[in-house]
């Protein structure tokens, strides 16, 4: 079993968040969501989600993988979040998988994260993190890292996630109830 952290701060975005949950459960992934904030939670949009625990019960050390969500406000609370950061980090240290949409790869970005290592991002965040390693690709791998750009790449990313943790055998089994265009 493989499993999955995905930190969930008021203004999430919606698609991202959502979509990557869904597609990772049918996967087979045991996926936790983690609220910064007590209750339930408010997106971008509109939708609310109540998280499966709050962040503060969360233990690394039990996680596989942790993917951030873009979304404003949330990108920026997730960044403000302590303990959202000590994670991370917790996570590289023992180079276990992390993932970020949208514009979610900026906290890698201020935590040190990407350095030496490619990545991409919505174009809005793209200064941050441009360079000769920025690239224009919807999913980018580099090593442990795994970021994407945008609400339209969430289906994408969240099949890579799913190879990455199970395979590509996982992936067509998934899909063949999904009937995603990837």
């Amino acid at each position: 079993m493989k499993n999955v952290l995905i930190p969930l701060a008021p203004g999430f975005e919606e698609i991202e968040t959502i979509t990557v949950v869904d597609i990772l459960r049918r996967s087979g992934a045991r996926v936790s969501t983690a609220g910064i904030v007590e209750g339930i939670i408010e997106g971008s949009r509109g939708v609310k989600l109540l998280a499966d625990e709050s962040i503060n019960n969360i233990n690394s050390k039990k996680f596989d993988l942790i993917v951030l969500h873009g979304g404003q406000p949330g990108t920026d609370n997730l960044k403000k979040d302590p303990k959202v950061t000590t994670l991370l980090k917790e996570m590289e240290n023992k180079k276990k998988l992390i993932g970020a949409i949208c514009a979610a790869p900026i906290i890698l970005e201020e935590n040190g994260l990407l350095r030496k290592r490619k990545r991409t991002s919505h174009p809005s965040v793209k200064v941050a993190l441009s360079g000769n390693l920025y690239k224009e690709d919807r999913v980018v791998v580099d090593q442990n890292i795994i970021t994407s750009r945008s609400p339209g790449t969430a289906m994408e990313f969240a099949f890579k996630l799913v190879e990455i943790l199970f395979g590509n055998d996982r992936v067509k089994l998934v899909n063949n109830g999904v009937l995603a265009n990837i």
